[in-house]
């Protein structure tokens, strides 16, 4: 069947954690999701950089005066939040990942990390152990519901004020064919967003990866690249 943002659910009232969120994809995520009306939690190592951070993005054009945006330490984060997103830089991804294995038992975790590596000739996919980076964070979290989504998602635009919509398909891979309404929801509270079934979690390492090739677009175009799913 094709796309139909009518049969979504209600994720209006879900408290968002974003671990990792004062880096350039959690704070556009963080920017996004509040300016759209939901309770975001900015999570980092550092209680008092996730206020800062959460003042700074409360503070930017666009927000609307009721929006509700906080930070606290990651494992905070964890324990209040609905749904955590992981943003996080890949070599600090395991180890935050599996510091927070108890607080995120029964919680929506959303990977959007890209195992990516950068030499001379430019970005390239790493190669993962475990398959790709939710594939670790599913190892990991064995008592989570995971899937990999807002990998694709240009951080430059999330963050910008300027920029109303973000017209591109967010990929989702997952086990757990519920979330694909739920993160498919969060990603339709931003203009322009739609959210797509991509495959189950094995199907994530090739969407992961393509982040080097869309680098590599934006590059050479001097363009902030995304994904459009066509026919549907």
């Amino acid at each position: 069947m094709a796309y139909d943002a009518s049969t979504l659910p209600d994720v209006s009232g879900l408290t968002v954690g974003i671990i990792g969120g004062t880096g350039d994809q959690g704070r556009g995520l963080a920017y996004r999701f509040a300016r759209a009306g939901q309770t975001v939690l900015i999570g980092s190592r550092s209680a008092e950089r996730a206020s800062e951070s959460a003042a700074e993005i409360a503070a930017l054009p666009g927000m609307p005066a009721d929006a509700t945006i906080t930070g606290a330490a990651n494992d905070e984060v964890a324990r209040r939040s609905d749904v955590v997103i992981i943003a996080v830089p890949w070599d600090g991804h395991a180890a935050t990942i599996a510091a927070l294995a108890e607080p995120l038992a029964g919680t929506i975790v959303v990977d959007c990390v890209n195992p990516l590596g950068f030499d001379k000739q430019g970005p390239y996919a790493l190669t993962v152990p475990e398959g790709s980076a939710v594939q670790q964070a599913a190892a990991l979290l064995p008592n989570s519901r995971v899937c990999a989504a807002f990998n694709h998602v240009s951080a430059p635009l999330l963050a910008d004020p300027e920029v109303d919509r973000i017209d591109l398909d967010v990929l989702i891979c997952t086990e757990d064919r519920e979330l694909v309404g739920v993160v498919g929801a969060l990603a339709a509270r931003i203009p322009g967003m739609r959210g797509i079934y991509a495959g189950r979690l094995r199907n994530a390492h090739q969407i992961e990866a393509f982040t080097a090739n869309l680098i590599a677009i934006n590059k050479r175009y001097k363009a902030h690249a995304g994904i459009r799913v066509t026919d549907l």
